[in-house]
């Protein structure tokens, strides 16, 4: 499985840039840090002033991924509900296709995300008009949660990889 994401590079951490619900005035609180081999998504999920998301997002880089199945992603949660988003020309700025993942607390897993499993959200709501998810415009990825769950999260990321067919 070819690697898209490898946090063991000791820059990768610093290509993500958060984007927290503060921009619409919640309170919530989320960056992605490094520690060893991992990408350590973390912070404060607050629900005060209509907030709720806290997210990242990886610098853009064009991936060429028809060729693949879907992506992969090696996890350590905390029994909270997560999105890996796919950023893609084909939807309008903001919004992104998503795929939701529940990683078991405290026990790595490799979730594989098919592409299938990818649907089209603007502000999380559901683009019903939205075409399919095309794998070769895919232009960035992120991580969000907004599990409706005031308080402190910490998804640790080993790899994000494409899925093979088998």
């Amino acid at each position: 499985m070819p690697t898209l994401i490898d946090f063991s590079a000791g820059d990768e951490a610093a290509r993500w840039r958060a984007i927290n619900d503060t921009v619409m005035g919640g309170g919530s609180q989320g960056a992605m840090h490094a520690a060893g081999a991992l990408g350590i998504f973390s912070g404060e999920l607050s629900l005060t002033n209509g907030g709720g998301f806290a997210s990242v997002r990886r610098e853009p880089e064009p991936m060429r991924l028809s060729r693949h199945q879907g992506v992969t992603v090696e996890a350590r949660g905390d029994g909270r509900q997560y999105q890996l988003r796919l950023y893609s020309n084909q939807l309008i700025d903001g919004a992104a296709y998503r795929a939701v993942f529940q990683p078991p607390a405290g026990g790595w897993q490799r979730i594989a995300l098919p592409w299938s499993m990818f649907e089209a959200v603007f502000r999380g709501r559901l683009l019903e008009d939205a075409p399919p998810l095309a794998p070769d415009e895919i232009q960035q990825l992120g991580l969000l949660i907004a599990d409706r769950r005031d308080g402190a999260f910490r998804l640790e990321v080993a790899s994000i990889e494409t899925l093979e067919a088998r």
